[in-house]
């Protein structure tokens, strides 16, 4: 008989109370390897909250995660990130001083068994290089290779922000909000890199999402937040015929 493979993330009863305020409340998610899930609720559900208690940006007073069938409740971030979990957040975490290629380059020294330096100027041979380079073309950005990351626009910012985490070695991927403030021309090829990512890492993506019609049309499954708890966990097409999701973006669920 085959030995189960565990869960990519498993999130237990998890609970956030700050300054006696209830944050996150009993969150159970099973989330199965490989998978493509979205993450909604309105304004104030708790969705990035969940993802900073994942990441380790935030501790949780109750509850526990598990990530591959180890426990990483209380581990730090780097150790979070060394365990393979890599993360975007809403606003961008780019070097942006840095050119393109050096901030990929960064990430893919790491994940080759270097350090995080920035005092080794990248050269166009080397095998960290030759990686950032390989990572870049699949996201469409080899023509800004020497632009400062602070230079480019935010479409292309969160593209770079995918060959970065292309470059690593990370299995589960967090994406919070990829499409806030990206040109409507820029949603397609951003999608599309998603899906690469997916694709070619076979990695696991969470992904809090307001564009709710980009989303349905990328995920395998749903989960939706409302008042710092999950009320469904479903298909996209189950999940938008729930009659109390439906209610919680009017306001009214109990």
């Amino acid at each position: 008989m085959s030995t189960p493979v565990p869960s990519a993330l498993t999130i237990e009863g998890l609970g956030l109370q700050i300054g006696g305020a209830t944050i996150l409340h009993d969150v159970d998610l099973d989330i199965a390897p490989g998978s493509l899930v979205g993450v909604i609720g309105p304004n104030g559900a708790g969705k990035t909250t969940l993802f900073n208690v994942i990441s380790g940006v935030a501790s949780p007073t109750s509850g526990r995660i598990q990530m591959h069938g180890e426990d990483i409740t209380r581990t730090s971030v780097s150790q979070r990130a060394r365990a393979g979990l890599g993360r975007t957040f809403q606003t961008s975490s780019l070097f942006p001083r840095l050119s393109v290629l050096e901030n990929v380059r960064l990430a893919a020294q790491v994940a080759l068994g270097g350090n995080y330096s920035l005092l080794r100027f990248p050269r166009r041979t080397d095998a960290a290089t030759g990686l950032a380079l390989e990572k870049l073309t699949l996201v469409g950005l080899t023509h800004k290779l020497d632009t400062p990351a602070g230079d480019i626009s935010h479409g292309d910012k969160r593209k770079l922000e995918i060959a970065v985490l292309l470059a690593t070695d990370a299995s589960v991927v967090l994406l919070d909000e990829p499409m806030a403030g990206v040109a409507s021309g820029d949603v397609a090829g951003l999608v599309d890199n998603i899906r690469e990512m997916q694709r070619e890492k076979q990695c696991t993506v969470l992904m809090v999402e307001h564009h709710i019609d980009v989303l349905m049309g990328l995920v395998e499954k749903v989960a939706v937040m409302y008042s710092g708890s999950i009320i469904a966990f479903d298909t996209p097409e189950n999940v938008m015929a729930n009659p109390l999701v439906q209610s919680a973006y009017l306001g009214t669920a109990a």
